[in-house]
C-alpha cells in the first residue's frame, strides 16, 4: 500500500497545527489526520470520534508501527512543505510562519466544525 497523495490544510492554533487527508494507491483517502505540535515535538494524530465517556477512539488507524511511520513521515514532509509554501506566497520568505489562520475548504465531506477542532486527542492513540 503506498501513499499517493498528502493534503494538508494549516491551522494557526496553539496546539492543533494542521489538518491532512493521506491518499493510498489513489484509490482510498483518509481524512481528518491532525497535525499536533505536543510536548516532545510534532506528531500525526489518526482521526477519532469523541465516545460518550469523554474519552477518543480512532476511526482509522494503522495496525503496525512500520506503516504508522510512513504515515507520519509522509504527513509532516508534507507539512513543512506547506508552511514553505504558505510563507512563499505572504512574501516571508522560505522559512517564515504563515500569519493568518486558513481554514479547511468545504471539497464536500464536510470541514471540522470548532467543536471537532477543539476536541482533538493530546496524544497520539492507536
Amino acid at each position: 500500500m503506498e501513499i499517493t497523495e498528502v493534503r494538508v490544510t494549516l491551522r494557526n492554533e496553539d496546539k492543533l497545527k494542521a489538518f491532512a487527508n493521506v491518499t493510498f494507491d489513489d484509490e482510498f483517502v483518509i481524512r481528518g489526520l491532525k497535525i499536533i505540535n505536543g510536548n516532545s515535538g510534532y506528531f500525526v494524530s489518526m482521526p477519532s470520534r469523541k465516545r460518550s465517556d469523554g474519552t477518543h477512539q480512532d476511526v482509522a488507524h494503522p495496525i503496525n508501527n512500520r506503516m504508522r511511520q510512513k504515515i507520519e513521515e509522509a504527513v509532516l514532509s508534507a507539512y513543512e512543505t506547506e508552511l514553505k509554501s504558505a510563507a512563499s506566497r505572504r512574501g516571508n520568505g522560505p522559512r517564515g510562519q504563515a500569519k493568518t489562520q486558513e481554514t479547511p475548504a468545504d471539497d464536500g465531506f464536510g470541514a471540522p466544525d470548532a467543536d471537532e477542532a477543539a476536541n482533538y486527542p493530546s496524544q497520539a492513540t492507536g
